[in-house]
């Protein structure tokens, strides 16, 4: 949601800072890298209890998730490679940060509480999947309630409430993330099962299946008659020579 209406913008703003980047011979993947090493250094910060300390961190791990659009831009140098590997570190730093909180939680809670971050990085996981899966379909499964922006943004407000002592913030903060990203879920399974009726690649594959069975059965009846003629002439050669 945010990303949808705050996409254009932002980029605008931060594309001053990608041309900058250029000068210091930092690549896109370089500043990807920095990010995942801040936010292991913010799912252990968060682990250990320090909850404002690793709210900075969180916060200091996203602005190379930021930046490395616009430098990529800045030099020419977006691709695929590039494009896969910024998506992965994210659902690392993701999954990390979660680690650390359930960790957080078994120090300072209960056990069974820690079960809360993972099933938050369950069905976060399962969003993703679906916009990865709907788009290798030609499908379009963007948008919902709870994209990643959003879920950075709400766990930041918890972290911020349970540092500054209002307990237990975060596992409310957790609780209401996991019912908006169920609901986030439920709603692109909808918007691509509805688009999946009338899908162009979808039915481009199946025409082309029927076209390739279609194929293969002119090829069968074409080799039964070249037998049937073959036959048919041996026959024929056969009556001539006994009469």
């Amino acid at each position: 949601m945010l990303d949808g209406h705050f996409r254009g913008p932002v980029d605008r703003m931060v594309r001053p800072i990608g041309r900058a980047l250029l000068k210091t011979k930092l690549t896109p993947d370089h500043l990807t890298f920095f990010g995942l090493v801040i936010a292991a250094l913010a799912a252990v910060a968060v682990g250990s209890g320090r909850l404002i300390l690793g709210l900075i961190l969180v916060i200091l791990a996203a602005l190379p998730d930021l930046f490395d659009g616009a430098l990529a831009k800045a030099s020419n140098s977006s691709s695929q490679r590039g494009a896969f590997f910024d998506s992965t570190m994210d659902r690392v730093t993701d999954n990390m940060l979660l680690g650390g909180m359930a960790w957080y939680f078994a120090d300072n809670y209960s056990a069974r509480l820690t079960v809360l971050p993972f099933a938050v990085a369950a069905v976060a996981s399962l969003i993703s999947y679906q916009r990865a899966k709907a788009e290798s379909l030609g499908l379009d499964a963007k948008g919902g309630l709870m994209e990643r922006a959003e879920r950075i943004v709400l766990l930041c407000v918890g972290l911020l409430l349970e540092g500054i002592g209002l307990d237990p913030a975060l596992a409310v903060v957790l609780w209401i993330l996991l019912v908006l990203i169920s609901f986030t879920a439920v709603l692109r399974f909808v918007k691509v099962w509805r688009q999946a009726e009338v899908a162009p690649v979808t039915q481009e594959r199946i025409d082309l299946r029927r076209e390739r069975r279609g194929e293969r059965r002119t090829v069968r009846i074409d080799r039964m008659e070249e037998r049937r003629m073959v036959v048919q002439r041996r026959r024929e050669d056969r009556r001539r020579g006994s009469s």
